[in-house]
């Protein structure tokens, strides 16, 4: 299924394609309002229904648009935001069993159905956006939608849109310019196993937290820090909350665009054809505002006017790498199975490869 799509193969153009796109969402006139909907495809995600604040929505907008317009209304694209049909969590199940037709998955919600999804979070492991794009629009991504598939039964995978961009730490208690700065600082993870390795393996003190729960335990200091991309952490307004922003870019974790087995089964070919370039499109907003945001006064940009905003050295960013890795790899070993091994050896083969290009 991935390998129909074709996702991506030009990352430049597909960046310097996101702004069209989402104008053209907005703006454009689209010859679907008034034709007659032969299916509906219900679209979940839990962010805020506004395509320049968010990658996810900018995603969702798109493949909307471009679905609806394309198919001259035959598919109408119902999008429901700000988590109005559930938890991320819920929004997979109900797109396995048919409720809805499509979502955006996290990790963290993914690893409930699909636990080796978890090889994702290899910690320090991209050297540039370019690099990601090349691992997961390449054979990497290829095999890892298809194991989804496969695992799952009832589900398509359309690509890997951007969550945002690299993993930031903002923290309350003090400047992290260095290893040792971690220690004892308390930072909310995602409720994932790995992820609570890798704050660990860094000297901090991992805790999992609903995500729903993070802003007011980092107002009432129940938890020191959290982790996130930039455009997260902007438009979550943590920078009322936190007084520091470190630039770890120690995660990336892409959304996985999930389609029902059953509703895509049923569509013509046609149809089907229209759908994977509406999701490349989507991938390319997610991918271009996210990029956007980071260097705008709505990202990085306006953060460093309201936190102290540092980066780390070569050499510190290399010894955190030789702290968290063989930490991260001893889990997939101990708590996933060959199968996942096997995903992440391709995946540090092919992040060999990338990361040597760009």
């Amino acid at each position: 299924m991935f390998r129909i799509l074709n996702l991506v193969e030009e990352t430049m153009k597909t960046r310097n394609l996101a702004l069209g796109l989402l104008a053209g969402t907005l703006f454009g006139a689209s010859i679907a309002s008034t034709a007659m909907a032969d299916a509906v495809l219900k679209f979940g995600h839990d962010t805020k229904a506004d395509p320049y604040d968010n990658p996810a929505h900018a995603c969702a907008a798109v493949f909307a648009n471009i679905v609806e317009a394309d198919t001259n209304g035959s598919i109408k694209v119902e999008i429901f935001p700000t988590a109005q049909l559930g938890t991320a969590t819920e929004h997979v199940q109900l797109v396995r069993d048919g409720v809805i037709q499509a979502t955006l998955s996290s990790t963290g919600p993914l690893a409930s159905y699909y636990p080796r999804i978890d090889v994702l979070n290899l910690p320090f492991a991209f050297d540039s956006n370019a690099a990601t794009y090349e691992v997961f629009d390449g054979p990497f991504g290829e095999a890892l939608a298809s194991d989804i598939e496969d695992t799952l039964g009832d589900v398509v995978v359309l690509g890997f849109p951007d969550t945002g961009g690299f993993f930031a730490v903002t923290n309350s208690r003090r400047k992290i310019e260095k290893l040792a700065d971690f220690e004892n600082v308390r930072i909310r993870t995602m409720t994932l196993p790995s992820h609570q390795t890798i704050v660990q393996a860094l000297g901090a003190e991992a805790y999992p937290l609903p995500w729903g729960e993070v802003y007011s335990a980092l107002q009432t200091k129940v938890i020191d820090g959290q982790m996130n991309p930039i455009p997260i952490i902007a438009f979550s307004n943590f920078s009322e909350v936190q007084q520091y922003l470190t630039l770890t870019n120690h995660l990336f974790s892409p959304y996985t665009f999930i389609l029902n087995k059953s509703f895509w089964d049923g569509l013509e070919p046609g149809q089907q054809r229209i759908l994977g370039y509406a999701a490349t499109s989507c991938i390319a907003a997610s991918r271009g505002l996210s990029r956007i945001i980071e260097a705008s006064d709505r990202g990085l940009a306006g953060l460093k006017k309201e936190m102290e905003v540092t980066a780390f050295t070569a050499d510190e960013r290399a010894a955190m790498k030789a702290a968290t890795q063989p930490a991260f790899e001893a889990h997939v070993e101990a708590n996933l199975d060959q199968k996942a091994g096997e995903l992440l050896s391709l995946m540090k083969e092919r992040l060999e490869r990338a990361n040597g290009t760009h």
